[in-house]
């Protein structure tokens, strides 16, 4: 009676067991939650991204040409300033000294050529009436002619007084703006000072410099054969971006770097550009339609090269190899291996493996493309 019992319980356990496993076999792994976003085909800029440097459109370096004493500034520092606007004057009177003893002199010499020129003619005559040698008519004539080659010499006397005196007042030889001013009224300076005592940066227009790879430059030289490059300097946590064209492309590659030394040029009118201050540089060489761009999110890297995971119709995923492109912002280029369309998994993919069963917890959209990243 006790083995026929025993031999019941046990065939009831192992029905019971028999039924939980085929309970648990039946319900299946639960599906991995995961974020998706759309592939979309989109027309996308061809762009070149570098770090650029703003330089002064012009600078120039103010020194006296004259030593003397500053009689006064007529700006202050840091100041805008015109072309032609008066910067400096410095004592002139030892100048205007000068220039009034040299036209004196000139002045002197002058009648004295005038009268040896007088006495040459007279002198011709008389020897061609020969009253007078010939010695003697060689001598006035090469006297007058001495007295011209004085009064030509008092003439350039008096012009390098009037440059000396002109030397006194210093103008700006460009709009801009002054920096640190290293000398005040009533200091004495040298004439052509090791250091400027005052530089002016021509601002508007101002340069945007950057490098970007030697194998940029064919692509480069062609599209600008084509018509003017943009350029764009983006500020950081700046949405907005200075405007330029792209103006001057150095005549050699640095061997160093392997780079190649760029030029934009900006107007600059609100001032955002500011000479020294670094920028990032986009610059923009054509545009590329119907190209397919996922979140770089999605893109996945194995031992095959890079994938990503397509959420198929019935909700389970693929693994599907892919060509990549450069990336646009947070954004890929899919040359090969998505359709525009095709939903992709862009967070969660570490517990996915092929047709695994997902749950979209969120879904996002593809953000427009504004810059490609090549360097």
């Amino acid at each position: 009676m006790k083995i026929l019992i025993s031999t019941a319980v046990m065939a009831l356990a192992l029905g019971l067991s028999g039924c939980s496993g085929q309970k648990v076999q039946s319900a299946g792994p639960p599906p991995v939650a995961v974020t998706i976003a759309t592939a979309e085909q989109k027309t996308v800029p061809v762009q070149v991204r570098a770090i650029g440097n703003v330089e002064a459109y012009t600078t120039v370096g103010v020194k006296p040409q004259i030593t003397g004493q500053i009689m006064e500034v007529h700006f202050s520092e840091g100041q805008d300033v015109k072309q032609g606007q008066l910067l400096f004057t410095f004592d002139p009177r030892s100048f205007e000294a000068d220039l009034q003893r040299a036209l004196g002199t000139l002045a002197k010499d002058t009648a004295t050529a005038r009268n040896d020129e007088l006495q040459a003619q007279r002198y011709e005559k008389l020897h061609q009436a020969g009253v007078v040698s010939k010695e003697q008519n060689d001598d006035t004539r090469t006297k007058a002619e001495a007295s011209q080659a004085a009064v030509q010499a008092d003439k350039a006397a008096v012009e390098y007084a009037r440059v000396q005196l002109s030397y006194t007042k210093i103008y700006s030889p460009v709009n801009g703006r002054t920096g640190n001013l290293m000398v005040h009224r009533g200091n004495i300076v040298k004439a052509n000072p090791d250091d400027p005592i005052v530089t002016i940066n021509q601002v508007e227009p101002i340069y945007v410099t950057f490098s970007v790879p030697q194998q940029e430059l064919p692509q480069i030289k062609q599209r600008r054969e084509s018509g003017k490059l943009k350029v764009e300097a983006v500020f950081p946590d700046n949405p907005q971006r200075a405007q330029g064209t792209l103006t001057f492309i150095d005549n050699a590659v640095d061997l160093t770097t392997g780079t190649i030394k760029l030029k934009g040029t900006f107007e600059n009118h609100d001032r955002r550009l500011w000479p020294g201050e670094f920028v990032n540089v986009v610059l923009t060489l054509a545009e590329q339609p119907d190209t397919v761009i996922v979140p770089s999110a999605a893109v996945q890297t194995g031992q095959q090269g890079q994938y990503v995971f397509v959420v198929k119709p019935d909700q389970t995923v693929d693994m599907r190899p892919i060509e990549p492109g450069w990336t646009i912002d947070n954004m890929t280029v899919i040359k090969k291996g998505v359709q525009a369309g095709e939903r992709v998994v862009t967070d969660g993919q570490v517990r996915l493996v092929p047709g695994a069963k997902v749950e979209i917890k969120q879904q996002q959209g593809a953000a427009e493309p504004q810059q490609e990243n090549r360097s």
